[in-house]
Formats: C-alpha cells, sequence, structure tokens
C-alpha cells in the first residue's frame, strides 16, 4: 500500500518523486549566473512546447496571476469573456474587479464555444480583447481553439487570450502557428509539478497594445517580463525550485518525444472514456469537445459521490473530484494527465470498478 493519497483530480496532479528529487538542486541568486544558465538551458524547449519564436516567461504565481495580468495590460476598450464553465465564468468577474469593460458570452456548461459565436460578437465592433479557456477544467469541455484563433486575421485590433492550464502538454499547441496574443497555462496540471508556477508567451501586437495602457501595473507588466526574459531572468525573485523541477520535467517530456506523449495522453484518456460507457454513465462535456487530460462524468446513474470518492480514498487510497462547483454531485471528473501510465489507470480503473460494486 502506498504511503500517501495518490491524486487522480484535476490539478494538482499526482507529483513524481524523481520531480521532488529535481526540486532538491541547491539553491543560487536569482541575479546571478547559475539563474541565468538554468533560464537560458530551458528556453528552447519551451519555446518547442509553445510553438514560438517568442520568448517564453516563468511567473512565480498561479495561471491566475498571468490571467489577470493579461487582462491589465491588453484590455483598452472592452474585453469579451467567453464562458462555458466555472473557470472562464471567473474571468469576467476578474476583468470587472480589474475595472475593465467586459461582457458575458455564455453557454451552458458542459456546451462548447464556437467560432461563429465569437464572430457575431466580434462583428458589434465593441470589443479590443476576449478571452478563451481553452480546457474548461470544471466542465471537460476542450473548445476549438485553432478554430476560434482563425477569427484573429478578420479581427486583428482584438487580441485574442487563450487560458491552456488543464491542456497544454496533452495535445499540441503552436502559439505562432494560431496567431493569437498571449497563450498562457500552469505548472499543477499536465506539467505534473506543485503549484506556484504560471507560464506564457505573447505575441508583438500585445506588447504594442501593452505599451499604450498605463495602469497596467508592476508585477504582471510584460514589458518587464521581456526586458528582464531577454536577460534570462525574472522581473522579480522567481521560484526557483520548482523551476529545477520544471527542467527535469521538459528533460522527461523530451526524451519520450512530444508526438508520443500527446498519443499517451489520448490513449489514457480512451481508457477512462471505455470505463464510463462499459458502467452505463455518461459524458458531461459534449461529443466532439472532450478535454483530453481529463474527463467530467455526468452522474446520470445518480449514485452518491461523496461516499463514491470516500471509499476510493480509504479502500486504495486514491483520490477522484466529486464535481466543481454548481454541478458537485452531479458529476465527478477523473484526471488522466502528467506522469500516468496505462499501469497506473489500469489501477484506477480496477479500483473504480471495486467501489461503485460496493456503493
Amino acid at each position: 500500500m502506498r504511503d500517501h493519497v495518490k491524486l487522480f483530480i484535476p490539478g494538482p496532479v499526482e507529483v513524481s518523486p524523481d520531480t521532488y528529487a529535481a526540486m532538491s538542486a541547491p539553491m543560487v541568486g536569482h541575479r546571478g549566473k547559475g539563474f541565468q544558465d538554468l533560464y537560458a538551458e530551458i528556453q528552447p524547449k519551451l519555446q518547442t512546447l509553445f510553438g514560438t519564436k517568442q520568448l517564453v516567461y516563468i511567473s512565480t504565481s498561479s495561471a491566475w496571476g498571468v490571467m489577470e495580468g493579461s487582462i491589465r495590460n491588453l484590455v483598452k476598450k472592452k474585453v469579451l469573456n467567453c464562458c462555458c464553465g466555472a473557470f472562464s465564468d471567473k474571468w469576467y468577474d476578474v476583468s470587472l474587479r480589474c475595472g475593465k469593460q467586459a461582457e458575458e458570452l455564455k453557454v451552458e456548461w458542459g456546451q462548447p464555444i464556437t467560432a461563429e459565436l465569437i464572430d457575431a460578437k466580434l462583428a458589434t465592433g465593441e470589443f479590443d480583447a476576449l478571452t478563451l479557456v481553452h480546457s474548461e477544467t470544471s466542465t471537460g469541455v476542450l473548445n476549438p481553439v485553432e478554430e476560434i484563433a482563425k477569427l484573429k486575421a478578420k479581427y486583428p485590433d482584438v487580441m485574442f487570450i487563450v487560458d491552456t492550464v488543464s491542456s497544454f502538454t496533452t495535445v499540441p499547441m503552436n502559439f505562432d502557428a494560431l496567431g493569437i496574443d498571449v497563450l498562457l497555462t500552469g505548472s499543477q496540471k499536465a506539467f505534473a509539478m506543485p503549484p506556484g508556477m504560471g507560464l506564457f508567451t505573447a505575441s508583438e501586437a500585445a506588447y504594442e497594445r501593452s505599451a499604450s495602457i498605463k495602469d497596467r501595473g508592476y508585477y504582471f507588466d510584460f514589458h518587464e517580463f521581456k526586458a528582464n526574459g531577454e536577460k534570462n531572468m525574472t522581473p522579480s525573485t522567481p521560484c526557483i525550485s520548482l523551476i529545477y523541477g520544471l527542467r527535469h520535467q521538459l528533460n522527461k517530456f523530451f526524451a519520450e518525444g512530444l508526438e508520443n506523449r500527446y498519443a499517451r495522453h489520448a490513449r489514457l484518456n480512451a481508457l477512462v472514456h471505455d470505463w464510463v460507457k462499459r458502467n452505463g454513465f455518461e459524458f458531461f462535456a459534449a461529443e466532439g469537445y472532450r478535454s483530453k487530460g481529463l474527463t467530467c462524468v455526468k452522474n446520470n446513474k445518480e449514485i452518491d459521490v461523496a461516499k463514491f470518492s470516500d471509499l476510493l480514498k480509504k479502500r486504495h487510497k486514491l483520490l477522484i473530484d466529486g464535481g466543481y462547483g454548481k454541478i458537485k454531485g452531479k458529476t465527478f471528473r477523473l484526471s488522466n494527465m502528467g506522469d500516468e501510465t496505462d499501469e497506473t489507470m489500469g489501477e484506477l480503473i480496477a479500483a473504480l470498478d471495486d467501489c461503485l460494486a460496493a456503493l
């Protein structure tokens, strides 16, 4: 029996012992050559992952810091917040709290945001920015970012800001090819690291917009990130231990091969989907719009989700999520992202079967 409860929740996910070991490397000064060498070493791999020639930045914050920072840096007139679940809904609230004019583009939870819906809104000319959550973690919806990004050519003055927190490295992302303005993610999902680090890249158009906004703040000022990133440094004190862990994980990603990594996530996700169908459950996310790193299961069988989760924890030391926000208990979520394998997912599925039979 393992010595701790293993996480199969959709973030934070399980962190492997080798990653913790990598994080214990000796501390260095964040304004010295040791840190600059570390940052310079990982930058090419980050650029490959992001699919960009732009600098990729490290923020000592959750991804929400960069999400708020994007609003402060890029919204001058009005932002369209695409809302399809708890986290994309929250971005609207953040926009208002930053003192920006904002409007929600809302769809029913479990449904995707489509390019057609966005096009109709942007055609009004009211907006100079939009926010999109690629993988809405609360509902398991994967929004069609490639189709949506094509609208950038039609609306070049609109800043396209995309959160890939629970999709990044489970599916390919290509910032330059998409032509969007900000792509951001965090450390605690498919990176399989502890929380506390945001990563992002930005377009030249984003820097130009940011330069025209005087109250963009300091901590998440894109120009501070750029000036320091050009010297392989960060604007403020970085999370050096997490960056050691990031270097380790990046080396693992590239040793596995990125295409193999994407294929592994698809394969493990399919194992969960097979379990869902085999046991008569349904999917909360619409067909054709489902995340590859997690599955949001609709509780159409009306099981006691809290009891089910508790059994898994007590019998098998495994933790799943019992649904988020207004769909708590009406759904439950299973993660397959990060360092998971066919064997570890097989263990989860066997445990799910055992506990389902015991209800």
